[in-house]
């Protein structure tokens, strides 16, 4: 296995500073490249905002920190790195005229893992002369909170490519599963799509208000997802039978409820009525209060389950 110590971050909008916080907070040293002309103020406050809670869920061991550096230039930026996090703007061109310029100036054994959620590898490896060594390694927002990594590759990867990045973001303190086929969205965020698509559809029906829909999740069905997979979960919910037979008692409601499923589409009123919803929901709250909500939330959670995974 291929050891990482230098790390790059190519793209430091609010994915690739998060990424930058948590290699800091593993010890890695990160060279960071953005076109913005305050990068280096964005992404230092963003840090230190970041720093307390990532040693309250420890991610950050003993003090260790890793050196923060900026690079004028991509190529720069990937010069001295074992590991390449990117994170640029998710159009298809920007990405392959990226990596024509970093392949060359790129260490040997060193990895490039995109945070791309809606391409796709084989269209991105069109950028490379050789893209063995390139990979998908898919987070969700922030990454420095939010476990989940999904590493994906191809034929066209390095075997030996998937399982260092597995072990790398392991080391740093992830969770990934290994997606062996490439689809549109990858899995969570087609598993999200599907959901939300039938609460777009509870709302629009007026079945429900955006507020007490999103209240069903994270007060019901959320709480139990947060502990373990649908699939468990229900082969649980049937006792000894397991799985096997939870589809045997079930499988004509779920057909039932499959079959009147909604298949709404966001047009500009359907959008309108989702934001108003929200605004009722957010009661005067702006979009910080929020964020800090969620993320003391998501650290609660992650601070009562760390003993038990």
């Amino acid at each position: 296995m291929t050891h990482f110590e230098k790390t790059a971050v190519l793209g430091a909008g609010v994915i690739g500073a998060s990424w930058t916080a948590l290699f800091l907070a593993a010890g890695k040293d990160v060279c960071v490249f953005d076109v913005s002309d305050t990068v280096q103020d964005d992404v230092s406050d963003y840090v230190e905002k970041a720093w307390p809670t990532l040693v309250e869920i420890g991610l950050a061991v003993d003090g260790r920190r890793g050196v923060l550096s900026f690079a004028q230039t991509p190529e720069e930026a990937v010069r001295e790195a074992d590991f390449v996090q990117e994170n640029v703007p998710e159009r298809l061109p920007i990405k392959l005229d990226l990596y024509r310029r970093i392949e060359p100036h790129l260490k040997t054994n060193a990895i490039v893992s995109s945070s791309a959620s809606g391409l796709m590898v084989k269209e991105m490896q069109a950028g490379w002369t050789n893209p063995a060594r390139f990979i998908l390694g898919h987070p969700f927002n922030p990454p420095h909170l939010v476990p989940l990594v999904e590493v994906i590759g191809n034929e066209r990867t390095d075997p030996a490519a998937l399982l260092d990045a597995e072990a790398f973001y392991r080391e740093v303190g992830k969770v990934t599963i290994r997606v062996n086929k490439e689809v549109p969205g990858h899995v969570a965020n087609r598993l999200q799509a599907a959901l939300w698509r039938e609460a777009i559809h509870l709302v629009k029906e007026g079945v429900a208000s955006v507020e007490d829909v999103d209240t069903a999740v994270w007060a019901g069905p959320g709480l139990r997802w947060g502990a373990m997979g649908p699939h468990m979960l229900f082969s649980l919910g049937a006792g000894a039978g397991g799985l096997a037979e939870f589809c045997n008692r079930y499988a004509d409601s779920f057909h039932r409820w499959w079959d009147d499923l909604g298949a709404p589409k966001i047009t500009a009123e359907v959008a309108e009525k989702l934001g108003q919803g929200v605004a009722e929901e957010a009661k005067g709250r702006g979009v910080e209060a929020l964020s800090t909500k969620r993320d003391a939330l998501i650290v609660a959670h992650m601070k009562a389950v760390k003993d038990l995974r």
